[in-house]
């Protein structure tokens, strides 16, 4: 029975644990005394303590992240319960920053854990118990770590995402975000990272996610990674990178080009277009090139533009996010990912928070319920407009009725419109189904906005036809979304 158990809750199956796997890796003699095991949020902690329990480990270590903080409290309120013996180790931004599940551990590392939890474990194996609960750990040189890709088993090659990394850190100081705390960019060692991917190509891996915050910082490193999978091109093969948006040089365009379209997906993270918030909040970020980054990728390539807005942002109000969604929708990304802004435990966003009247929920993901300038219910509506949105827009299952919901000069203001009227006739966000929500569009198509139900019909028609074409996408657009 393995005496160290790295467990966590992942958001879908289809989304494998790159830090378990990097832990994994780097335990070195502890290897053969450890397992992972992986769960969804749809996991009950009783049964997931079953599955743990059932290989009597001596050590488990919990990965927490926002979205799993409640899950991962549960299971390790169940687990000392049963087994108070039992050591919990718990790692990740949301244990590491003073996050309310921490509260259950025995120990919390603090950072990046491929040193400091093979360290921790070899000492508790020995029967020593260190005083201090929580661990500072230093980040690592990439070039000394083992690399996680050979965890990836046969079953996750064949049906899930596979994570990757080329660098680690972010030299931006974006006040949301927990890769703010960490300046220095640490890049891994070229022909490393080519040799595992090697690898993973010819087992069959063809679906790639890379979490790099800023992958297209230096072009020289951004350059040879997209030239490496350019050279391996073969149907099937997808990839998803974040991109800085007003870092797109002559010679990143040139590559981006080659890409056949269904392979590449860029995700560019605008967050705001007003710029004394973005200044506010420290995102130095160039609005106008960021813009023409955008147009010009749709223009002249076939990649699939992801672009990210958040609300809520201090001293932000409705008009100008709304002013900030319609400059951005006229630049046609295939998909708007409105989110809410979150006050992550240890981010410095929290610094705002009396000057500009910041009211977040005490419970994950922490999301701002209130402003100064974005009363309670206008921030309720905002976070039913980016469900509807979801589910209408981004779902790719709505094209024509989406493009016909937005139609007029503020796109904003009418979607907000058609989501005031669906959440007053629905008084939901969830379990609409699909064929629901066509009638539902139909109705305020024809009530509201006077177009003939013959139209209307037409319109769902061609949509739902060009769904069914691009049923495969759509499904892979909601899967990354959920990522």
């Amino acid at each position: 029975m393995p005496e160290i158990i790295l467990a966590t809750f992942n958001a879908r199956y289809e989304h494998p644990s790159l830090g378990l796997r990097c832990l994994m890796a780097n335990l070195g003699p502890l290897a053969g005394r450890a397992a992972m095991r992986e769960f969804t949020l749809e996991t009950r902690a009783a049964e997931a303590a079953e599955v743990l329990l059932d290989l009597s480990p001596r050590i488990v270590g919990l990965g927490v992240y926002v979205w799993n903080a409640r899950e991962s409290a549960a299971l390790a309120a169940e687990l000392k319960a049963i087994k108070p013996e039992l050591v919990i180790v718990m790692g990740g931004p949301e244990a590491g920053r003073g996050g309310r599940a921490a509260r259950h551990a025995d120990y919390v590392i603090c950072g990046e854990g491929e040193k400091a939890f093979p360290e921790l474990c070899s000492r508790l194996l020995a029967g020593e118990r260190p005083a201090e609960k929580f661990i500072a750990a230093e980040p690592p040189d990439p070039s000394g770590l083992e690399l996680p890709y050979g965890l990836y088993s046969d079953d996750d090659i064949a049906n899930r995402v596979t994570y990757a990394e080329a660098s680690r850190g972010c030299p931006f100081g974006c006040e949301f975000c927990l890769s703010s705390l960490d300046k220095a960019v640490r890049y891994f060692p070229e022909a490393k990272l080519f040799a595992a991917w090697e690898a993973l190509l010819a087992r069959g891996a063809r679906r790639f996610k890379f979490t790099d915050r800023s992958f297209n910082l230096d072009l020289a490193r951004a350059s040879a990674v997209l030239e490496f999978f350019l050279a391996r091109m073969k149907p099937g093969l997808f990839l998803h990178f974040e991109m800085v948006p007003d870092r797109f040089p002559e010679e990143l365009f040139g590559l981006l080009k080659k890409f056949p379209a269904g392979s590449l997906q860029l995700e560019i993270g605008l967050q705001t277009f007003d710029e004394p918030t973005a200044a506010r909040i420290g995102r130095r970020q160039d609005c106008a090139a960021a813009e023409r980054s955008i147009a010009r990728l749709r223009a002249d390539t076939a990649a699939y533009i992801h672009s990210d807005l958040i609300a809520g942002l201090p001293g932000e109000g409705l008009a100008s996010f709304a002013a900030g969604f319609d400059r951005l929708y006229a630049l046609r990304p295939h998909e708007i990912q409105l989110g809410i802004l979150k006050r992550l435990p240890g981010a410095p966003i929290a610094r705002h928070d009396g000057e500009y009247g910041m009211v977040y929920s005490p419970e994950p993901p922490y999301e701002v319920r209130a402003t100064s300038l974005i009363s309670f219910p206008e921030m309720q509506g905002l976070r039913r407009f980016a469900r509807y949105w979801d589910l209408v827009a981004n779902s790719g299952l709505f094209p024509e009725t989406a493009a016909r919901l937005c139609a007029g000069p503020s796109p904003f203001a009418a979607f907000a419109a058609f989501s005031r009227w669906l959440y007053g006739r629905t008084g939901q966000t969830h379990a609409i189904s699909r064929s629901r929500l066509r009638e539902l569009c139909s109705q305020y198509l024809a009530e509201r906005l006077g177009v003939p139900a013959s139209e209307c019909a037409g319109m769902l028609e061609r949509d739902a036809r060009q769904a069914s074409l691009a049923g495969r996408a759509g499904s892979a657009r909601q899967d990354r979304r959920r990522a």
